[in-house]
This record gives C-alpha cells, sequence and structure tokens, in this order.
C-alpha cells in the first residue's frame, strides 16, 4: 500500500491566450487526478490570473499542510504567481504543462510550455532547485511517489533496538542530519526490552502454527521451533505497542547468547506480514525499505550484494536467512535452519522468486546524502547454500555495479524489490539535491 500524500493544485493563466480553453481542461483534470489512490488533491477551483489570485491561493493551500503542489500553466502568465505560491507553500513542486492546442486563427492559444519555462527560471535563479516538471496530459505519477517517499520518512517513527552490529560502523548514522534531511527522529531501545517483553501464551502458540504452515521445522528441535515463534510474537507486539513505523534491530552478537536463538527466521516471518525491519542495526537500511514501501513496493528484502561472478555476470544478493517468506521460488524446499552459532542462528533458507528487481541504498557519507539504484532481473538458481537469496542479472555489467559500489563507498546492505522502482527516486534525489549512484 502507497503512503497517502496531501497536493495541493492550482492552474494559472493569462487572458490574452485562451484562458476559457484552459479553464476546460483544468476542469478535466480535477476529475482525472480524483481517481488517483491514496493521495488528497486540495484544488483552487479558479483559474489564477492575477497576483493578488496567488496570493489569496497560497494562503487557503497554506491551511491543509500540503506535501507538495502541482502549477499548471494553463496558458502563458505573469511571473509573479509561482513565485507568489512558493513564497508561502515552500513544498515540491511539480510544474506542469499542457500540450498546445490547434491554432486558431493563426495565434497561439495556450503557449503553456513557455509559462512552464519561465517558472523553472525563476525558481531557478531564485535559488529553488527542487522543482520537477512534466508536459503533457495526465499527472507524472513518478513525482507524487518521490513525494510519497518524503512523507513517509517525515510520519515515520523509527526504532533501534541495541546499536549497529559489532565493527559495522559503516552503517552508523547521524541522527540529526538524518532529521534534518530526512524529518524522522530515533527512538532508542535496549536489547533486554525485547528479551523480556511480555506476550501472551495464545500468541506466542498462532505464531508457532504459522510458521509450521509455511516452513519445513524438521531440522528443529522443539526448543527451537518454540524460541522462533516466543520472539516472532514478541517483535510483532513491542513494534504494534510503540507504534513503530520501521524497526532496526542489533541481531549479533548478543542475541544468540542471550535470547537463545538469533532473530532471523523470526524476521523472516514478519516481513512477509508487512512489518519493516532491518538487521545488524542499519537504520538507512530500514529507511530504504521503507521508501520501497512508501511507493508501493511488496515486502522489501535487505540484501548483501554477496558474491560476484564476472563470467555468467551475476551477483548473488544474500543475506543470513531473513529475506520475507512470502518471495520464497515456490520450487526449493522452504526450510528452517540452524547451521550458525553453535546451532542458535535459526534462519529461513530458501531461493527467492525470480523476476525484475529494483535495488536501492540511501546512503550517507560526509555528512550528505546519495541514493544508490540499480535494475535487475531475478534468475532461477537451484537452492545450494543456507540462507536466502537471489541470482540477480543487472543491465549493466555487474563488474560495473561492484565498481561504483567499492569506489562509492556504498554500504553492504541494498533494500530489493520485485518490479520497476527507479524513477521516483530519481527525482527524489533531484527535489532533494542529493547525488544518484547508478
Amino acid at each position: 500500500m502507497k503512503q497517502q500524500v496531501k497536493i495541493g493544485v492550482v492552474c494559472l493563466a493569462r487572458k490574452t491566450f485562451d484562458y476559457q480553453a484552459a479553464e476546460v481542461i483544468y476542469q478535466g483534470i480535477k476529475k482525472e487526478l480524483q481517481l488517483i489512490e491514496y493521495t488528497d488533491f486540495v484544488f483552487i477551483n479558479e483559474l489564477v490570473i492575477e497576483v493578488e489570485d496567488a496570493r489569496r491561493a497560497a494562503q487557503k493551500l497554506a491551511q491543509s499542510q500540503l506535501d507538495g503542489l502541482i502549477v499548471i500553466s494553463g496558458t502563458f502568465h505573469l511571473g509573479h504567481l509561482v513565485l507568489e505560491l512558493n513564497k508561502v507553500i515552500d513544498q515540491p513542486l511539480l510544474l506542469w504543462g499542457l500540450k498546445e492546442l490547434p491554432y486558431d486563427g493563426g495565434k497561439i492559444r495556450l503557449n503553456s510550455v513557455c509559462g512552464v519555462n519561465l517558472n523553472a527560471s525563476n525558481l531557478y535563479k531564485a535559488g529553488v532547485r527542487g522543482y520537477h516538471y512534466t508536459i503533457g496530459d495526465t499527472v507524472d505519477q513518478d513525482w507524487l511517489d518521490a513525494i510519497r517517499v518524503m512523507a513517509a520518512w517525515r510520519d515515520a517513527k523509527i526504532g533501534l533496538a541495541g546499536y549497529r552490529a559489532h565493527g559495522f560502523f559503516n552503517l552508523a548514522i547521524d541522527e540529526l542530519n538524518a532529521y534534518r534531511q530526512l524529518g524522522f527522529l530515533v527512538d532508542h531501545f535496549e536489547l533486554e526490552e525485547l528479551y523480556s517483553y511480555v506476550v501472551a501464551q495464545k500468541t506466542i502458540d498462532e505464531k508457532r502454527e504459522k510458521i509450521k504452515s509455511i516452513f519445513d521445522t524438521s531440522g528443529l528441535s522443539e526448543l527451537q521451533l518454540q524460541k522462533v515463534a516466543e520472539l516472532s510474537a514478541k517483535l510483532d507486539n513491542f513494534i504494534n505497542q510503540h507504534n513503530l513505523t520501521a524497526l532496526a534491530l542489533r541481531c549479533w552478537p548478543e542475541f544468540a547468547a542471550k535470547f537463545g536463538i538469533s532473530p532471523c527466521a523470526a524476521l523472516s516471518l514478519l516481513q512477509s506480514e508487512e512489518q519493516i525491519i532491518s538487521c545488524e542495526g542499519d537504520v538507512e537500511g530500514a529507511v530504504s525499505m521503507l521508501a520501497h514501501r512508501a511507493v508501493g513496493a511488496e515486502t522489501p528484502f535487505l540484501a548483501d550484494l554477496s558474491q560476484v561472478d564476472f563470467e555468467e555476470d551475476y551477483a548473488l544478493l544474500w543475506h543470513c536467512g531473513v529475506a520475507p517468506c512470502n518471495l520464497w521460488d515456490g520450487s526449493c524446499k522452504l526450510t528452517l535452519d540452524s547451521y550458525f552459532a553453535d546451532g542458535k542462528g535459526v534462519t529461513a533458507d530458501f531461493v527467492m522468486k525470480s523476476g525484475p528487481v529494483s535495488i536501492l541504498r540511501l546512503d550517507s557519507a560526509g555528512g550528505q546524502h546519495r541514493l544508490f539504484l540499480q535494475q535487475g532481473e531475478a534468475v532461477a538458481m537451484e537452492k545450494a547454500l543456507k540462507g536466502s537469496y537471489a541470482r540477480v542479472k543487472f543491465e549493466r555489467p555487474v563488474r560495473e555495479v561492484l565498481q561504483l559500489v567499492i569506489t562509492k563507498g556504498i554500504a553492504h546492505h541494498v533494500s530489493m524489490v520485485y518490479g520497476d522502482f527507479i524513477k521516483p527516486f530519481e527525482i527524489l534525489a533531484r527535489i532533494k539535491g542529493w547525488t544518484v549512484l547508478k
């Protein structure tokens, strides 16, 4: 389910052009926009023509707590208008130009694209660089999705249980810089709060039955199975009680020793139930997964770029058994196993399904955020090792992908989802002034 957003809409015009035709087009646009799911639109119903119109529209829209503003150039118009709107609204802008209508007696009727050009130039030279533009009959839904990501981050309540994993300095974040640039705060919890969290036995039993209905658990002892069910119930209820949007969890080295199992298998189950949980205390990993969900991607997988094969040109996106179990390929045996940490490292073991994939990492270095983006195809493979994994062939040679990751120092976790989810993040990077690494 996509992130809900609220978007303001205005249509600018000038009476020296065919403003009446622009009015008709605008009424049609309003009807079409209202069909878009997960989006509330706040319309200025009348054309904005004079400077005072723009000021009144800005004041009205300012009361609605918008996530973004669409400015349609119904015709060419005064350059003051968008500046007056931006002065008060100060939200990401979509400049929307209309296709030119057939000429009427040799006269251009709308001159809408020139209006977009005027607005963009005025904004740029005023230091406003985060605008986006589109020309055509329909709104740019990739821009809407970029706004969804920003809203999801702003509204998020991110939990960090424990700390980053031992030695994973590259997963640490500057929390106040993240607050400034993304809008969320991190709530800290001690791991002991999870270990000792009390849940009803009935809830544990329900998780146990669900686990047994999904996985082959024959490789586990009764104690291990009970621990997975118990931890699944604890994590699920803990996240819900604290109203967390996402949780970054320090899953080692303490978990196996102090709780009795690693959390991998529990995370596989809970993520298939729409919880966002990143392992190894990776807050930016959790935020990357949250961004994918905001644009409508289902059950992100936080993966390592674990192995590369330059001859066959693929990478293995692997992690030690935490992938959402609903991403199973439907062919191999879907098992729980305890292959590490002296039998306490209970993991979900399976090959992930085939299909187009998109990869995202929100990453920071030197106080600056950047977005790592890739597309590829998960291809079929035999179950040959423990953990959960997909063999991915990228759109570019894997050698080049690896070189980009290494030379730019990208953190070793990425959010992988099925489907094409690239363009919204390119737009997002432009709005935020971030670098895209692709």
